[in-house]
């Protein structure tokens, strides 16, 4: 059976002050839709697997603290279909929570990975690259899947991706994995979008449920057995006591570090990479942000009830949030980003938007 996972359990601190610990970013209902409609990231990213897998099979892993929000906010999940961290151990250990939870009654699960950050365009593209990463895991249960973005620029802040050769019967869209590199410096960067080899990690995945749960035992042991001990517990009355005792004792690294650096250099495994040629947009910063606004004459943008007045200012971020209308002005500004809300307002260059979590650290807990 196929199933698929929302990974929604970051904190977002580098979308402060709007991003809370109460309410994460991907809970904010920011994202305009049209006609006065807002809508939160996780609710579109939902809405992205309508049709992708059966009704029954699609979930969302994130802070036990958000079910109640997600329930009454995102159509379609009800508490079994919530995987409620007690806290949050990174990723290896949401996608290894995941994959123990589907292989309890399904030894054949496959099952996708995707997150709550991201706004793609065309969906029924987007379809097409994850239905051929099933295809290729169900075709061999010890293929991992990601998919490779194409990229439109030189970015530093993500992930790439090497394409080696192309997989056969896949209509050009898979492809086998070279290696991965994380974050390069602008000069390498521009190198690898000009040779046409390497696409942006797009952190999405399809794994066989038994697969990944091996290759967690031989690369993470700890989390393994503790992932086992909960899955053990799973299906009685002490689901929620072993869960709250165990998790919180599982090391804390990525599903990037922990299994797919491993991977590459494990020969029981193949990593195979999926072209997904989309609009994709990381949502996980103001400038990301500012994105999803249309700019002004002057490259000038604004979101929220609020309004905006310049002079002389160009390419500025301007997001107001609360009950009461509020007006941002700026004069002689530049590549600024004001983040106004009723107890904490924010005030950056755009340039400086990556060390926003320096600041986050300063920010006092009441505000956090």
């Amino acid at each position: 059976m196929r199933y698929a996972m929302i990974m929604a359990g970051g904190s977002g601190t580098r979308l402060w002050p709007i991003s809370r610990k109460g309410t994460p970013k991907q809970l904010i209902r920011f994202i305009d839709r049209g006609e006065g409609e807002q809508a939160s990231l996780l609710e579109i990213a939902a809405e992205r697997l309508v049709g992708l897998v059966p009704d029954g099979c699609r979930y969302i892993c994130t802070n036990e603290g958000h079910r109640s929000r997600i329930l009454e906010t995102v159509p379609g999940f009800d508490d079994d279909h919530i995987l409620g961290e007690p806290v949050g151990r990174d990723t290896v250990n949401a996608v290894g929570f995941g994959a123990a939870v589907f292989g309890l009654d399904d030894p054949d699960a496959v099952f996708a990975v995707v997150t709550a950050d991201h706004l793609i365009e065309p969906i029924d593209v987007f379809h097409k690259a994850v239905t051929t990463g099933f295809d290729l895991v169900e075709a061999d249960p010890s293929r991992i899947v990601t998919f490779g973005i194409k990229p439109t620029h030189a970015a530093t802040g993500f992930g790439y991706i090497e394409q080696a050769g192309d997989i056969d019967g896949t209509d050009g869209l898979g492809f086998q994995v070279a290696r991965f590199v994380e974050k390069p410096d602008r000069e390498t960067a521009e190198g690898y979008v000009a040779s046409g080899k390497f696409h942006w990690n797009a952190g999405m995945f399809v794994f066989h449920a038994r697969t990944f749960m091996e290759m967690l035992k031989k690369h993470a042991p700890e989390s393994a057995a503790g992932l086992a001990k909960i899955a053990q517990a799973w299906k009685t009355n002490d689901r929620r006591a072993v869960l709250d005792e165990v998790y919180p004792t599982l090391p804390k690294i990525s599903v990037d570090y922990a299994i797919m650096e491993p991977a590459s250099h494990d020969d029981s495994v193949t990593i195979c990479g999926v072209r997904t040629d989309v609009d994709w947009l990381d949502v996980g910063s103001w400038p990301a942000y500012g994105e999803t606004r249309k700019p002004d004459a002057g490259g000038n943008r604004i979101s929220g009830p609020g309004s905006m007045v310049h002079v002389d200012s160009r390419d500025n971020l301007v997001v107001t949030s609360g009950g009461e209308a509020h007006t941002v002005a700026l004069l002689g500004c530049e590549g600024l980003i004001v983040v106004q809300t009723p107890n904490a307002t924010l005030v950056m260059p755009r340039e400086r938007a990556e060390e926003l979590k320096r600041l986050h650290e300063f920010v006092p807990d009441d505000l956090k």
